[in-house]
């Protein structure tokens, strides 16, 4: 399949198509724009548009209307892609601030280098309990300095609720959680997502990352996944290149705070 053609694909099955991220979360089209809508405390924002120049305004504004008319602060996710070829520019006029640009990086599962272990002293453990999620909040705390209460309550209720939905692995020195990551599985698609994937100070550099997008991989082709997607920052592109993923375009959050 060719860039432009995964690119199509992409954008129909997980952006045009997409489905709510959680049991308090609906996924809403109003025109053309698809959003999800949740509770204060999940992921609110516009997920895909098909905008033009003569529309766009307005359609941004309804967005934030919408939004606001709610409570809630969200995010128009916007792809490199995406047109008018200017709306970044007027999402900032109307209000938005924009966060740091990651690359959308696809990999195919079978053609990917999936052949590391984990350093010496480190095993990778799946979550399947609060325990472990517990776990993966405090890595992810440690790994981003930022508040991982969204995340517990998120992976609490998808191993509960859809456990067929989600992995969450931990890399465990000893007792010491060190790094942790999650996939998100889309029935129906080719696609899974990685997310989450962060190690703790002191632990990097020694092929951890590396070791859990493997081990998800692995996972993802034996329960038929051909693709795994991931938003990638400049510390993780070159670890995923090196595996084998490929850049498919950009991904920027651009964030409506009322």
């Amino acid at each position: 399949m060719d860039h432009a053609e995964l690119l199509a694909l992409f954008d129909r099955d997980l952006r045009e198509g997409a489905r709510p991220d959680g049991p308090d979360a609906r996924v809403e089209r109003a025109g053309d724009v698809v959003r999800q809508v949740a509770s204060a405390q999940g992921w609110n924002g516009v997920v895909w548009s098909a905008l033009d120049e003569a529309g766009a305004d307005a359609a941004i504004a309804g967005q934030i209307g919408h939004y606001t008319g709610l409570g809630l602060d969200f995010e128009w996710k916007l792809y490199g892609h995406d047109r008018p070829a200017d709306l970044g520019r007027r999402l900032r006029t109307a209000g938005f601030t924009p966060g740091p640009q990651e690359t959308l990086m696809i990999g195919e599962v079978d053609a990917l280098a999936l052949d590391t272990e984990p350093p010496a002293g480190v095993r990778i453990v799946q979550v399947t309990d609060p325990a472990g999620v517990d776990l993966v909040a405090d890595v992810h705390e440690k790994a981003f300095g930022a508040d991982s209460s969204w995340l517990r309550r998120r992976l609490l209720a998808r191993l509960s609720g859809d456990p067929d939905t989600v992995v969450a692995v931990v890399a465990m020195a000893g007792d010491e959680p060190v790094s942790a990551a999650r996939m998100e599985l889309l029935s129906g698609t080719p696609f899974a997502g990685l997310w989450g994937g962060g190690t703790v100070q002191g632990w990097r550099g020694r092929g951890i990352y590396r070791t859990l997008v493997a081990h998800r991989a692995h996972a993802a082709g034996t329960l038929g996944y051909r693709y795994l997607q991931v938003d990638a920052s400049s510390q993780s592109r070159p670890i995923l290149e090196r595996l084998g993923f490929v850049p498919l375009t950009t991904t920027t959050p651009y964030v409506y705070t009322s």
